[in-house]
């Protein structure tokens, strides 16, 4: 019962990650709007599996790496670059009207140009406050759920890519609904929207990976 307990606080406090905003939240709105419902199942195996190589990384100490001011600073400055790239070549592509819903067949057809499951996977790694998160507030829960020996630590784990399941299929849905009744007009434009918030996004992150490296 206690380790139920405390799975569901985990539960709970994921969602403090998988609601804020950034990188993965926008690829699920980008890709519903133009693959459908399914794209938000796809890209949250990505996600998760890449959490899983957290969590067994964490548990093997990996935490207190991520803390020091260079590999942080790393992080920031490298995640923020990859995001500038992303969020700039979104919104190249959507100003010069090269997107459109009517590519999702194309989209599946070249596999290679669009793999949800790795977009998923590469958005994650992208987010510098997703590995610090994990250093701090994970890492800190990991230890007490290690208490319980391997029934902790795969509780640890489905509480916490539980929360991402639920919300990221919440947005996909959201999305995926009112895709029925969007033009590529509309579609071009949120996806400027988005990519420019990647952009935003990046300078925050480049900026507080030089802050890191100086510390």
């Amino acid at each position: 019962m206690e380790l139920l307990l405390l799975a569901a606080s985990w539960w709970i406090i994921g969602f403090t990650g998988a609601m804020m905003p950034g990188p993965v939240t926008t690829l699920i709105v980008t890709e519903s709007a133009r693959r459908g419902f399914i794209a938000g199942p796809l890209i949250t195996i990505g996600h998760v599996l890449l959490e899983l190589v957290m969590v067994l990384a964490l548990f093997f100490g990996l935490g207190d790496l991520l803390k020091q001011n260079l590999v942080a600073g790393a992080i920031g400055l490298l995640g923020g670059l990859f995001l500038l790239w992303m969020g700039l070549d979104i919104v190249r592509s959507a100003w010069r009207g090269q997107v459109s819903l009517d590519m999702t067949q194309h989209a599946r057809d070249t596999g290679t140009s669009a793999n949800p499951i790795l977009a998923g996977i590469l958005t994650s790694i992208a987010n510098p406050y997703w590995l610090l998160w994990w250093a701090t507030v994970g890492a800190a829960y990991l230890i007490t759920f290690r208490a319980f020996g391997l029934a902790g630590v795969v509780a640890f784990y489905i509480g916490h890519t539980l929360a991402d399941w639920v919300w990221n299929n919440v947005v996909a849905f959201v999305v995926a609904t009112g895709r029925r009744v969007m033009s590529d007009r509309v579609y071009r434009s949120i996806l400027i929207v988005c990519g420019a918030f990647l952009i935003a996004l990046s300078f925050y992150f480049v900026s507080s990976g030089i802050n890191f490296l100086r510390g």
